[in-house]
């Protein structure tokens, strides 16, 4: 199966492996399309305005929201070039979470919300499959411009199923359309509908898939993108011919979370203690036995990569850009009103100026510990990942300048 080919060349030819993985999170994932808007403005500042974030990074994986804004920035558009520009994300989920989460309006609406919690997904997802599918169209996963991971979960078959591009030459039933992909992956329990459909391989074989949102298995699918790399270079994938093995040092690494609770916003065990069923579902204006599976999956990857890059001593490169200060409306994931939609932004805006974060390994809680701030560390990578193209056009016998850059 022939993909499309990016303007990347092979790691092979570099001295780094790039990857970007972004967190699901609902509407929230407008704070990392806000992050990456800025850092593909200073890949343009580099390499010219058509620069695209599709064009950096080997591998981009993505859960539930992430899954999407993924899709997004690797579809090819008409003219083989990403679909999306990074700056469109903020609009599209302007303009689109209002529908995607239309506000239920009560005179009692705690009673409504059991009601509905009871009756089915809060929400019948008819929007955002409509509106997946009309801008993604007919595009499988093969055709992406860049690799990509993206999670689901399959409940008939009770495992997880990565739509991974590096597999679908080995496993052609996972060569799904996007959409569909988008879908399932953010099907969030007691959120959106669970998505069935169906692939048919070049042999006639049916495959049946029976998913829902990709956080049930990794919400930080960070370790999912490097498990892809790490696999592609056991199996002597001619891409990664001059990598032996998996060396930590070599990865170049952003991981965008979506935002968390503050902690005196979050649970507490005294409270917790007297739920049943429907005080894990519904209490708190959100969802509790969802919001603790996510972070608590989120939180386990950023601590064992932390681990891992402190261990190799190259904790520079990897940088994972989280707010965990959100309080009250801001922090749902699904109270899609334009003002905190707004917010939201300002959120992702304001996350830029503080400093970079990372985890202490004695505590395992994550506190600032750099003097620069994560616009920095962008800018930073930027021009890491700018070198890092450039090099292995150099190198490679199929380099080349690619049209957009100016000369």
């Amino acid at each position: 199966m022939e993909g499309q080919k990016s303007i990347l060349q092979p790691p092979t030819y570099g001295n780094l492996i790039t990857v970007l993985s972004i967190d699901g999170g609902g509407i929230r994932g407008i704070i990392p399309g806000t992050i990456l808007s800025f850092l593909e403005s200073e890949l343009q500042k580099l390499d010219g305005e058509d620069a695209r974030i599709a064009d950096y990074f080997d591998v981009i994986a993505g859960t539930s929201t992430g899954g999407l804004v993924t899709a997004m920035l690797t579809a090819p558009n008409e003219n083989n070039r990403p679909l999306f520009a990074a700056k469109d994300i903020k609009d599209f989920y302007l303009e689109s979470c209002p529908k995607i989460f239309p506000q239920l309006w009560s005179s009692f609406p705690h009673v409504a919300k059991i009601i509905k919690a009871l009756s089915g997904p809060k929400y019948d997802g008819k929007y955002l499959h409509n509106i997946v599918k009309e801008k993604l169209g007919n595009i499988k996963l093969h055709q992406t411009l860049t690799n990509i991971a993206i999670p689901t979960f399959d409940i008939k078959k009770l495992e997880p199923t990565i739509f991974s591009t590096y597999e679908v030459q080995n496993k052609p039933s996972l060569d799904a359309s996007l959409s569909d992909i988008c879908i399932a992956t953010s099907a969030a329990p007691t959120y959106l509908p669970a998505h069935y459909f169906e692939t048919k391989a070049a042999d006639g074989r049916v495959r049946e898939f029976n998913l829902i949102d990709g956080g049930v298995a990794a919400n930080n699918p960070t370790l999912i993108a490097i498990g892809e790399v790490t696999k592609q270079i056991m199996r002597g994938n001619p891409d990664f011919l001059a990598i032996k093995k998996m060396d930590y040092g070599r990865l170049l690494v952003i991981s965008l979370g979506t935002g968390s609770p503050k902690a005196e916003e979050k649970y507490d065990a005294d409270v917790a203690a007297k739920w049943g069923v429907l005080g894990w579902l519904t209490s708190g204006g959100s969802t509790p036995l969802v919001d603790v599976f996510t972070h608590a999956s989120a939180d386990m990857v950023d601590y064992h990569l932390s681990v891992v890059f402190q261990a190799s001593h190259s904790e520079k490169n990897y940088l994972r850009i989280q707010d965990n200060s959100l309080n009250g409306i801001v922090s749902s994931v699904d109270i899609a009103t334009k003002t905190n939609l707004e917010d939201l932004v300002k959120v992702g805006e304001g996350l830029l100026k503080k400093p970079v974060s990372r985890v202490n390994l004695e505590t395992a809680t994550v506190m600032p510990s750099d003097p620069e701030t994560n616009e920095e560390a962008l800018k930073r990578f930027a021009k890491l990942l700018s070198e890092e193209k450039h090099l292995r056009n150099a190198r490679s016998p199929h380099g080349h300048t690619p049209s957009y850059k100016r000369i």
